[in-house]
């Protein structure tokens, strides 16, 4: 089971720190991911990470702005969103899988509730 948190009303250039807490004790095994859908547009891939901490990729629009990580000790992983645009705004989502996160999504195995983030202009 997966719970997102971190959500909020942000001015644009402002951060915000999404939290993904995981349950088990089988979190370090997972591959993490984060994405984000608005409505009417198709789920979009904003990060992921491997198990151990590495194998860190991003949706190009993110790079340079948000950092994804992860604290396997706490079971949560973290996405950590500066210079936020008023396109990022969405539900941001977390994401978990034992082999892959592909970039659409699909096949993944576990899904958070999502968390609203809302950019100001």
């Amino acid at each position: 089971q997966l719970q997102a948190s971190g959500g909020g009303l942000v001015p644009a250039g402002g951060s915000l720190r999404l939290s993904c807490a995981g349950s088990g004790r089988t979190f370090s095994r997972y591959l993490m991911g984060w994405f984000r859908q608005t409505p009417g547009k198709e789920r979009e891939f904003v990060a992921r990470i491997d198990s151990s901490g590495g194998g860190i990729t991003y949706e190009d629009s993110v790079k340079g702005r948000f950092t994804i990580s992860r604290d396997n000790a706490k079971n949560t992983v973290y996405l950590q969103m500066n210079s936020l645009l008023p396109e990022d705004t969405a539900v941001y989502y977390c994401a978990a899988d034992p082999v892959s996160i592909r970039p659409t999504g699909s096949g993944v195995n576990y899904w958070g509730k999502g968390t609203l983030v809302t950019v100001s202009s």
